[in-house]
This record gives C-alpha cells, sequence and structure tokens, in this order.
C-alpha cells in the first residue's frame, strides 16, 4: 500500500514515515498542499491540517473533488468544528495529535478495508416501487447502462456509487452515498445512531456525534427534500416510505 503523507513539520513527519515504512507501507511525503494536491494521491492520504500555504481541509476538499482516494484527518486541533467540517468535506476518519503508531495503522486498515467493501460490485436488487415523499419511487439497483429513472425516483446505484433523483446525478461525498446505501437497504426501517455508526465509519469510532447529523443535514440537503430521511427522536434515523399510493 502506498501512503501519501502530507505534513510540514519535519520532526513529526520523519518518524511517522519511519513507522509506517516498519509496517510495509510504502510512503511518499509532500510538505505543502499545493504539491499534495499536484498527486499523485496513493492509496490513502495521511493529511495533517495545519499546513504552510492552505488549510487542510481546502485541501481535503480539492481531493475529493476529484478522487474517492480514502483520507485520514491527522490534527492537532482539538474544536469539534474543525473535525466535523473536515468529515464533512469528505475525509474518511481523523486522528487527534499526540496518537501512537498501532492506533494509526488500526485506523489505516480499518478505513481501506471499508474502502475495499465498498468498491465490491453489489448483488442486483429491484425492490417494488415504493412511495416516498412530493410522491416518488425508490428502486436500489445494480444499475445496467443506459437505465433511465423515472421522474420521480431516487435511484442508488451501488455498483457505481451513483445515486439520482429523477435524472439528477447527486453529489454525494463516499460518507453520504454510505448513509442513504444503508439506509435504503431496508427502507422504512429505523436504524439506530450506533447501527450507522457502526456500519457507515467504525465500530470504534470514537469522533464527535454531531458527525452523523452533519451528514444526515446534507444528505437531505443534496436530495432536494428533507422528508426522504425521518428523524426517530432518541433513536437514529429511516428512509421514509409512505403507504403505497395503491
Amino acid at each position: 500500500m502506498r501512503v501519501l503523507l502530507i505534513e510540514d513539520d519535519e520532526s513529526i513527519a520523519e518518524p511517522l514515515a519511519e513507522g509506517l515504512s516498519r509496517y510495509g507501507l510504502a510512503v511518499d511525503r509532500v510538505a505543502t498542499g499545493g504539491a499534495a494536491l499536484a498527486g499523485p494521491f496513493g492509496d490513502i492520504v495521511l493529511l495533517d491540517l495545519g499546513l504552510p500555504d492552505m488549510d487542510g481541509i481546502d485541501v481535503c476538499r480539492r481531493i475529493r473533488q476529484v478522487s474517492h482516494v480514502p483520507i485520514i484527518m491527522l490534527t492537532a486541533r482539538g474544536e469539534e468544528a474543525d473535525r466535523v467540517v473536515g468529515l464533512e468535506m469528505g475525509a474518511d476518519d481523523y486522528l487527534a495529535k499526540p496518537f501512537s503508531m498501532r492506533e494509526l495503522i488500526a485506523r489505516i486498515r480499518a478505513v481501506t478495508r471499508r474502502t475495499r467493501a465498498g468498491a465490491q460490485p453489489a448483488p442486483r436488487t429491484s425492490l417494488p416501487a415504493l412511495a416516498v415523499p412530493q410522491p416518488g419511487h425508490l428502486h436500489l439497483r445494480a444499475g445496467p447502462a443506459g437505465y433511465a429513472p423515472r421522474p420521480d425516483a431516487l435511484v442508488v446505484d451501488r455498483r457505481t456509487r451513483q445515486a439520482w433523483v429523477g435524472d439528477v446525478l447527486v453529489a454525494l461525498t463516499p460518507k453520504e452515498f454510505d448513509l442513504l446505501a444503508l439506509l435504503g437497504e431496508d427502507p422504512g426501517a429505523v436504524y439506530s445512531r450506533q447501527q450507522i455508526l457502526d456500519q457507515v465509519w467504525d465500530p470504534h469510532f470514537h469522533g464527535p456525534t454531531k458527525t452523523l447529523d452533519v451528514h444526515v443535514a446534507a444528505l437531505r440537503r443534496k436530495l432536494g427534500d428533507p422528508a426522504w430521511i425521518h428523524t426517530v427522536r432518541g433513536v437514529g434515523f429511516r428512509l421514509v416510505v409512505p403507504a403505497s399510493r395503491g
């Protein structure tokens, strides 16, 4: 596995690169956001947020615009808002400094495991048309080429990791897609907050709990109607499927 380490502090970068190498990872290290954006990104990006030429969150956003490479933020910032913004911009995980090499390796393995699992072609799934707000239909499918969705359909294509509302492609971050795909596995069923964090993030995720709410809010906004995702107070969330129109 090849790692792109974006870290300007030599006293941190050198032992970090050496430690990663001991675990069998090949490390390419750059010290600025500009150098990082020139690529290549490798198999995973370790991104320090405190860079000399630009904010690490902006680097994360710009990488995510062109690549689905897993990104782990390395940050000394203790503010929850910074971590939430970074995750919202498309980072897959974050690790607060100081951290142990063992923890970093565990996070890398967890993130890459989730990424590989998400890239596996899913069995083709075609659910019966279900009424949804305004009204609409939900179809989960692996999507043959040339598929033309209904104008009122929500379509989640696991094979290409894309989603449409009608014929409009919805631009989702990896985490937003994973969240939508999970809720769509059983439309109408309530997924607890812990279930979602375990399956979309990681069973050992210890980030801010607000992260899930931020992603749900972003997903509602991008789907164009907050009624798609219903909050079950004190429990979690569900993809709303009202009674069939008959």
